[in-house]
């Protein structure tokens, strides 16, 4: 069994805690919309609150461990591992819940190529233990704005996982897919399951919009982000997402194996 103090030290080595890829700049600019409430920034959240700039600085200073000092405005952003740890520890427990009453459950991305696979082991633990892993709209558009105006994607689902990906990709089944802040794939998937009559999910497990889309729409949500995702932490703040683990998002696919054996261990869900 990976230890805590194991897991601690890969997280500062592969950069997913510490000094993280993820610059200063990108991380204010991102708090600096949220506040004005900019679409994409919000990634579906809808905050109760009023969040200033200041505001979010001091949360993802107490969330994640980023400086909480206004004047620190260029560089490299810092996560606290501890903080990393015991997100973790607190995932593991709302799976571990999830697995005792065999609940329905939803995985969704919009980091495919990179963390696809931590979901996807999580798909196969839960369905090994009589959760039903749901795949709503397979096959179904959904239109995202994006910096290069409007784009279509398709829903699809790869081991249990959904993401979107361009019409104009490989095959259905493929692991390439897009990257995107949304929520509108994890609302076309909720509507859809709802339209057939059910069942919905239980337990919504994602990041970016797949978490912030559910939990704002009522969905118990648990997700990972990073500095520059100050809208799960809100949510998270104000009770619309049940947990958020902060780390590196984007690094290599094969760092986050470790984090997918610990939180599998923690939750009791080894094979």
């Amino acid at each position: 069994m990976l230890s805590a103090g194991a897991l601690r030290a890969h997280l500062l080595a592969a950069r997913l805690a510490g000094p993280v890829a993820t610059s200063r700049e990108v991380s204010l600019r991102s708090y600096r919309l949220f506040a004005a409430r900019d679409p994409r920034a919000l990634i579906g959240i809808d905050p109760e609150w009023s969040w200033g700039e200041r505001d979010l600085l001091e949360l993802m200073a107490d969330k994640c461990g980023v400086s909480a000092d206004p004047e620190y405005r260029t560089g490299h952003d810092v996560i606290d591992p501890e903080r990393t740890l015991a997100a973790l520890d607190a995932f593991a427990e709302r799976l571990s819940a999830a697995a005792r009453r065999g609940a329905n459950v939803l995985l969704g991305t919009g980091h495919p190529h990179r963390l696809l696979g931590f979901y996807a082991a999580l798909a196969d633990a839960l369905s090994s233990v009589g959760c039903t892993v749901l795949t709503p709209a397979q096959g179904r558009c959904v239109d995202i704005t994006t910096r290069f105006g409007l784009r279509t994607y398709n829903l699809d689902y790869v081991r249990g996982v959904a993401f979107v990906r361009d019409p104009a990709a490989q095959r259905p089944g493929c692991e390439t897919g897009a990257h995107t802040h949304s929520p509108l794939p994890v609302r076309t998937a909720l509507a859809a399951a709802a339209e057939a009559g059910g069942p919905l999910p239980e337990l919504v497990i994602g990041d970016h919009g797949w978490a912030c889309g559910a939990g704002q729409l009522g969905f118990e949500a648990i997700g990972l982000a990073d500095t520059d995702d100050p809208a799960l932490f809100v949510g998270e703040a104000e009770g619309a997402v049940s947990v958020v683990v902060p780390l590196d998002d984007a690094v290599r696919s094969p760092y986050y194996r470790p984090l997918t054996r610990y939180v599998l261990n923690r939750a009791c869900l080894s094979q």
